[in-house]
């Protein structure tokens, strides 16, 4: 019997995770099916329930049940219960449900991937919300010399530097207190998906700076054509998408996919529409 994995979002017809889950099969000749689920927004514990039952051994879970994934995982890694989050579930040979978080792990290979390194630099993080705290224990891991997180409620912001700031030197304020230049911008707030720009301020990048979006498109995002005007080096958020992916993969049958060819694929079918 061909085992069974999934996508759980609200909505979820858009997800690229399908296409990423059945290259990653095919290279790696593993058999499995691979599909999108878009469970009731007040029921996910159900759908997953019925998945589960139905010989389903795993699932990539998004946009708006990662917290709900969480409470349902019988264990979670320690990445999970820093993040609060689970984005893959794994049924575990004693059937027991496992949460783990791929998300700060594909951010952070898709940074190494494009030859941006953080150790001893200067890092601002846009956002205070679920994707931002999924990323940051990884971040705070690749030894910056400063995470400065910035949102447009700064309570939220420093709540969150002081809840990891045991792991490095973090801090957290609003958008009117950003000071100085960086050497990489991340922007991990939902601005982008509807188009509109964080107000940040000129001056915002350092000499051969990095902005990075974590959302993508067949076009830049207006934050990334912002940065690119002001002379940072722009990149999207498709190839944390992808290694992301890979890793929970790997978590599922053991095997390792390679990624470069995954990322040339999907960025074809984007400039396709």
């Amino acid at each position: 019997m061909t085992d069974r994995y999934a996508v759980f979002g609200h909505p979820v017809a858009h997800s690229k995770s399908p296409l990423i889950h059945a290259a990653f099969a095919e290279q790696t000749g593993q058999a499995l099916t691979y599909t999108a689920i878009e469970a009731p927004a007040d029921d996910f514990a159900g759908a997953w329930q019925r998945f589960a039952a139905g010989g389903g051994r795993g699932a990539n879970v998004t946009v708006p049940f990662k917290g709900e994934a969480y409470a349902l995982s019988e264990t979670v890694s320690h990445r999970a219960r820093q993040a609060r989050a689970v984005n893959t579930l794994i049924v575990g040979g004693n059937g027991r449900l496992y949460g783990d978080n791929t998300d700060g792990i594909g951010l952070a290979r898709d940074l190494a991937y494009h030859g941006v390194g953080l150790k001893g630099k200067r890092v601002l993080v846009i956002g205070a919300g679920g994707a931002v705290r999924g990323v940051l224990a990884p971040l705070l891991g690749e030894a910056p010399r400063e995470i400065v997180i910035a949102n447009r409620t700064a309570a939220k912001a420093d709540a969150l530097a002081e809840a990891f700031g045991a792991a490095g030197r973090i801090s957290g304020g609003g958008f009117e207190a950003i000071r100085g230049a960086f050497d990489v911008v991340i922007n991990g707030s939902s601005a982008s998906l509807s188009g509109d720009m964080p107000p940040l301020p000129d001056g915002l990048f350092a000499e051969n700076a990095t902005a990075y979006d974590m959302m993508y498109g067949a076009e830049p995002t207006v934050f990334l054509r912002w940065a690119q005007a002001r002379g940072a080096h722009a990149v999207d958020g498709l190839g944390m998408l992808v290694e992301q992916a890979a890793e929970a993969f790997f978590l599922w049958r053991s095997v390792r996919p390679e990624t470069e060819a995954v990322r040339a694929m999907l960025r074809r079918t984007l400039a396709d529409g």
